[in-house]
């Protein structure tokens, strides 16, 4: 019973994830769509960090017992984690940057796939461009990649946390 228990506890933790990612992908579509903030390949790309990561903690709502599910998982969350992260942070760079050190606007992520290889569409969208540069919105002084930071992290202590945690429990 202490098992069931235990399971459903972490079946829980990993729904809140869920709901936390949905709350952060809600709040993004909010922005594009009734605040017109238009986003930009980087912040595209931090999306699909945010999905996958949300996909992650649904997975991790299923019954699974094993070891190595809860240690799949707990890596899955760490990997999306940390490429969102790592993409947010190429972005605050380059928010940062002097205006002299911007580079140019680039085209947008729909002509970029249509016309390029994925790899050399990954490579333009991470070496930036002007609009990814602009700071159009912020909240106590902090751009929104720097809180898709913030929550990502927080998200990869919890995730990790909440999963990897068993492991020590299941012999």
């Amino acid at each position: 019973m202490i098992e069931a228990f235990k399971n459903l506890s972490i079946r829980i933790h990993n729904f809140l994830g869920f709901c936390a990612c949905t709350l952060l992908m809600s709040y993004a579509l909010y922005a594009e769509h009734f605040l017109g903030l238009e986003p930009c390949p980087m912040c595209i790309f931090q999306r699909i960090s945010t999905i996958l990561l949300g996909l992650t903690f649904l997975l991790g709502c299923f019954p699974f017992n094993s070891r190595f599910s809860r240690l799949l998982i707990g890596s899955l969350i760490l990997i999306t984690s940390l490429s969102g992260i790592l993409v947010a942070s190429r972005h605050v760079w380059l928010q940062n940057l002097p205006p002299e050190k911007v580079p140019g606007c680039g085209p947008g992520l729909d002509f970029m796939v249509e016309n390029f290889a994925f790899i050399e569409v990954f490579e333009m969208v991470f070496s930036g461009s002007g609009e990814c540069a602009n700071v159009d919105w912020s909240f106590i002084g902090l751009s929104m990649p720097a809180w898709v930071i913030v929550s990502l992290s927080v998200l990869l202590v919890y995730g990790a946390w909440s999963n990897l945690r068993s492991l020590n429990q299941n012999h």
